[in-house]
């Protein structure tokens, strides 16, 4: 599994995507290349270049109070957010600078927010972050979360995406199907992986795989 190829985000190389064929299991599908974004959330070096390269898609944006970072990007918004301050990005936020959080989710798989830190939610211009996304299962949660506690969607990203748009929103990736045309997800219950024999490599979430 440590057997990678790597591809480097057209307009800044110190953005890299690791993946690798197979067959691995998601929460929400069976796909046939595993996206490894560990080095990207967790590197200083990386994660700085993908939240400046994220950031770059919103210099025409006119507030943004939070990023929710989903998954672990919370190094990669952090730097999001850093730029997006710099470039002169509205905050409405009493101290002027943007919150930076993270989702808590319950044993019903369910997005919440505790008493001390929905503030950082409700009344806010939100921006979801998010390291990949295929089905869009988590992101749909993550804006239905967003709407219950008050807060107002003004835009997704990821650093990967099947997905090109959740309900009216687009998702700004930096890596696409364009990048890996056939890249494919599939149902649980309809997987011509698993219909032809061909053993499952891992099991994946936002934390990272399981070989099995």
């Amino acid at each position: 599994m440590q057997d990678y190829k790597k591809m480097e985000y057209s307009q800044n190389k110190d953005v890299v995507l690791r993946y690798t064929p197979g067959h691995f299991i998601t929460p929400h599908s069976h796909v046939n290349y595993y996206i490894d974004l560990c080095d990207t959330k967790a590197r200083m070096k990386e994660a700085r270049a993908a939240g400046e390269s994220l950031a770059e898609m919103y210099m025409t944006s006119d507030i943004i109070d939070t990023i929710l970072c989903i998954n672990g990007t919370e190094v990669i918004g952090s730097y999001m957010a850093n730029k997006l301050t710099e470039a002169g990005i509205l905050s409405m936020n009493s101290h002027k600078t943007i919150y930076i959080t993270s989702p808590e989710i319950n044993v019903n798989d369910q997005i919440m927010f505790r008493d001390n830190n929905k503030h950082m939610i409700k009344g806010k211009k939100v921006l979801v972050l998010i390291d990949s996304a295929t089905t869009g299962g988590t992101l749909k949660s993550a804006l239905d979360s967003i709407r219950f506690y008050g807060g107002e969607i003004v835009g997704i990203s990821a650093v990967f995406s099947v997905a090109t748009q959740i309900e009216k929103f687009p998702i700004k990736a930096l890596f696409t199907t364009r990048d890996l045309p056939d890249y494919a997800g599939y149902a649980h219950d309809n997987c011509p992986l698993c219909k032809s024999g061909v053993p499952v490599d891992a099991i994946c979430n936002g934390f990272g795989y399981s070989t099995v």
